[in-house]
């Protein structure tokens, strides 16, 4: 018998979900590898929760939730706000400097570009 097709709305919250676990995965600074065995999957099955092309079961969430430290409602949050949200410029760059700023081993260059991401938000003035 083969298997039903997934209706637009389910394939649509498979990919908010997966997106929603990429984004969290990335954030942590964590490869799709450590994440796999993590929650003791294949490399290419995290790949696959993280495209939405796998359906998460909900205990596998329930695994990937408590590894990411957040509520398993953290991954529906968005749906139903104008179908699934995109990712903006912003979100990706701040995404992508987690995960570069998890990748520096050395402390005191981590301090670094602490100290400089504060002063540049604080706008040079100095205050903390």
């Amino acid at each position: 018998m083969a298997k039903p097709k997934r209706g637009k709305s389910t394939a649509a919250i498979d990919d908010h979900v997966g997106a929603r676990i990429r984004e969290r995965r990335i954030m942590l600074g964590l490869t799709q590898q450590q994440l796999a065995e993590l929650i003791g999957v294949t490399y290419q099955q995290a790949h696959k929760y993280e495209r939405g092309i796998n359906r998460v079961s909900a205990g596998r969430l329930f695994e990937i939730a408590r590894v990411l430290s957040v509520p398993v409602g953290y991954f529906y949050e968005g749906i139903g706000d104008e179908g699934t949200r995109q990712v903006t410029q912003r979100e990706r760059m701040m995404l992508e400097i987690a995960r570069n700023f998890a990748d520096i081993t050395n402390e005191r260059h981590q301090e670094a570009v602490s100290q400089l991401a504060r002063a540049l938000a604080s706008g040079g003035t100095g205050t903390s």
